[in-house]
């Protein structure tokens, strides 16, 4: 009692930050300079491509970028030449699911324990910065499980890229976000924290949700693919309790992130001021109305039903949800041309680790030029404009002077072949090469 009283005391005195860095060991690391030289970069702000670059990076962070000879380099810089290779920003994926597994699918999960989910949240990380992922926004984990893997990640005990937790996805009873939706009552006898039901029920869910470390509050406004009973287009919460949520959110200082298939649900996140829309499906000429009116950004998972349909039935996927795939997908892949095409601010969210495997994320790229982006378009959703959309500009997203030293190389132009996103020859985070 006497210890508990003490730790109450230091966190008075201290406030929760302070003591965070109290209580991590070991002294600073001393800063390192890395130069990284190539043959090309693409420069996503300014939508061209700079030759024989060379990006200076000083204790995580650039320091300087331009043309070679243009830059000075400090003497002592330790070099990483990837001669004959396009260097572009780390890449962003702003839909993942770190503790999922496409392969478990239905009601196999239910055959493993809970902390199993965690050790396959520490591969799919791992996976995902190999991939050159090199920033995630995780929108959903059970248990916090996505803060203790960000945490986990920033202390160097495992190797992953940045992470934005979102912890619990928020839902009504029986909605998509209901982790026990499908399953016998006997089981709804069980802690939910995921549920509510009434504005002020998401009132506390989000403070709740943010007290355990979530930097993103993610709603289901809609019913979904993969749960098993709800219809992906039905309204699962009222205009009210989205309502609630996001003026609670942003209150807080946090963006909301909303799952959303059918045209109403996703219509009534968009008045209520979502700032991202996850999947937006069967979103109309109206949801794009107000989606440029709110200044609002749809992340659209459009690689998805290539695998669900290979791969479902054999992954356990129910049927229920395989007939809902077959009925949504293609028109899902036509509302992202259609919101391309009338303005639609665009971000790249592939469900990755959730629906399919991980490390995979970049097939989608293909996918998005196939469906009206030019690939400079494509890569920008998951460079520049995810920046924008997390509210990063400072740190990631771009090679500028300031932000992180995060680098994806390829072997060749990506900007005439953006499937070469799919085989990085070169990972880079903060300095650091991954492989």
């Amino acid at each position: 009692m006497k210890k508990l009283k003490k730790g109450i005391g230091m966190l008075k005195t201290l406030g929760a930050g302070a003591l965070m860095l109290a209580l991590i060991s070991g002294a600073p690391a001393s800063a390192e300079t890395v130069a990284v030289t190539a043959d090309h970069l693409v420069d996503v702000l300014k939508g061209q491509t700079i030759d024989k670059p060379v990006v200076v990076i000083t204790d995580g962070r650039i320091t300087a970028v331009g043309p070679q000879g243009s830059v000075a380099v400090p003497a002592d810089a330790k070099r990483i030449d990837l001669a004959g290779q396009t260097i572009l920003p780390g890449l962003i994926d702003m839909h993942v699911h770190l503790n999922g597994d496409p392969t478990l699918s239905g009601f196999r999960g239910l055959e493993y324990t809970d902390s199993f989910w965690q050790a396959i949240g520490v591969a799919n990380a791992k996976a995902m910065l190999d991939a050159g992922f090199t920033t995630v926004r995780n929108v959903g984990s059970p248990d916090y499980d996505d803060v203790g893997l960000k945490q986990a990640v920033e202390r160097g005990t495992i190797q992953g890229p940045r992470i934005v937790p979102a912890t619990y996805a928020l839902g009504a009873t029986g909605g998509h976000c209901d982790g026990t939706e499908g399953l016998p009552p006997s089981f709804g006898k069980l802690d939910n924290p995921s549920v509510a039901d009434g504005p002020e029920g998401y009132r506390k869910l989000v403070r709740t949700v943010r007290k355990y470390g979530a930097e993103v509050i993610k709603i289901c406004a809609t019913g979904g693919v993969l749960s098993k009973s709800d219809v992906a287009g039905a309204q699962q919460m009222s205009l009210a309790e989205i309502k609630a949520v996001v003026d609670e959110a942003h209150m807080l200082g946090l963006r909301v992130a909303a799952h959303a298939h059918g045209t109403e649900g996703i219509n009534d996140a968009l008045r209520a001021g979502v700032d991202t829309i996850e999947h937006a499906s069967l979103a109309d000429a109206e949801s794009f109305a107000l989606a440029k009116q709110h200044g609002a950004w749809f992340s659209m998972d459009i690689y998805d039903d290539d695998y669900i349909l290979a791969e479902g039935e054999k992954n356990g996927v129910f049927k229920e949800s395989l007939d809902k795939e077959r009925a949504i997908g293609r028109k899902q892949r036509e509302t992202f041309r259609d919101g391309y095409r009338a303005g639609v601010k665009m971000i790249f969210g592939t469900d990755n680790g959730g629906v399919f495997p991980a490390g995979q994320n970049a097939l989608q790229f293909a996918k998005m030029v196939e469906w009206g982006m030019s690939p400079l378009e494509a890569i920008r959703s998951a460079t520049k404009n995810a920046a924008e959309a997390l509210g990063r500009t400072s740190d990631v997203g771009a090679l500028e002077v300031g932000r992180y030293g995060d680098i994806v190389a390829v072997a060749g132009d990506p900007l005439v072949d953006v499937k070469l996103l799919e085989r990085p020859s070169a990972v880079i985070k903060g300095g650091a090469r991954i492989r």
